[in-house]
């Protein structure tokens, strides 16, 4: 009987492990960490800086007023994942009086990367350089992001396409024209698509920083129908500015279709956050070009201010 009752009371001391409680928010179902309830963070709110978020657009915009050294590497692969082509380079943005440059230091290439005018052949290389390239001098320009959205209208052929890239990299989740029944499968945080995701809040440290992390997954069996895979953002604790973000999406419409995966790491420079590091792997096919498989990796330092 003592054995019972010490047995009893063993059992009744052992602490119980906290279970993941769960948040709803319109038709989305959130999955709460134990540390994310106990930090009492408002779903709510939070999933509406999510879906109002300018941050990471941002971060990229904030690259036009300062200047920066940036490591580029562009391969373009082959169906058997043989090299085709390449770049690698080091480059300088400078910053001064209003207006930005780029000076090349190094670049080595290979393959058919240029064409006979030295203009990129591949459009994920052209989508590159016009994030990360400045031709010539530009002035007048400013990271303030206000109502600026991306736009197809008398866009055609290879800068619509560039523009759409451009959507899909600086805002996964939002609605993109132009392609056909792929529009209101990217609208991730609508209440209709939500149904088709698995969605967690939890906290940790990312890049030594206190950030809660937002993951949204699709569930099994309806691949088909959406978009982005899956996303992975971290948000800073305190700002709740972007601190990271990885994301995959894939799309097949027969005559258009792609699979894309993205990781981009920022930092913080002079109260600016600005990305240090892009990672992507696309395999693209769009009307009246060839399959491309593109990867490249753009790493970013040597933050200045204007000179």
């Amino acid at each position: 009987m003592k054995y019972f009752f010490f047995l009893a009371f063993s059992l009744l001391t052992i602490p119980v492990l906290a279970q993941p409680d769960t948040s709803v928010v319109g038709k989305k179902i959130i999955t709460l960490s134990e540390v994310v309830v106990g930090r009492n963070l408002d779903v709510p709110f939070f999933i509406q800086r999510i879906r109002d978020d300018s941050s990471f657009y941002k971060a990229f915009r904030n690259l036009r007023i300062i200047s920066f050294s940036s490591i580029n590497d562009i391969r373009m692969m082959g169906k058997k994942e043989n090299l085709k082509a390449s770049l690698y380079s080091k480059t300088i943005q400078k910053r001064w009086q209003g207006c930005r440059t780029m000076d090349v230091l190094f670049e080595e290439t290979f393959g058919d990367m240029y064409d006979a005018q030295h203009q990129f052949n591949y459009y994920t290389a052209n989508m590159y350089a016009s994030l990360f390239f400045t031709t010539g001098k530009v002035c007048g320009e400013d990271n303030i992001v206000g109502n600026r959205d991306f736009s197809i209208r008398n866009k055609k052929g290879i800068e619509k396409h560039k523009e759409q890239l451009k959507m899909l990299f600086f805002n996964p989740g939002a609605k993109i024209e132009g392609i056909p029944f792929m529009k209101r499968k990217t609208a991730i945080y609508s209440d209709r698509m939500a149904p088709l995701y698995n969605m967690e809040i939890d906290w940790e440290l990312y890049n030594n920083k206190p950030c809660y992390v937002f993951k949204q997954t699709v569930k099994p069996g309806h691949e088909s129908d959406v978009v982005v895979d899956e996303m992975f953002t971290w948000f800073n604790e305190n700002t709740f500015e972007i601190e990271g973000r990885n994301y995959v999406l894939s799309y097949d419409a027969g005559v258009y279709d792609f699979k894309v995966s993205m990781e981009v790491r920022m930092t913080s420079f002079d109260n600016l956050t600005v990305p240090e590091l892009i990672r992507y792997n696309g395999n693209w096919k769009v009307i009246g070009k060839k399959r491309e498989r593109g990867v490249f990796t753009a790493t970013l330092f040597d933050f200045k201010r204007e000179e």
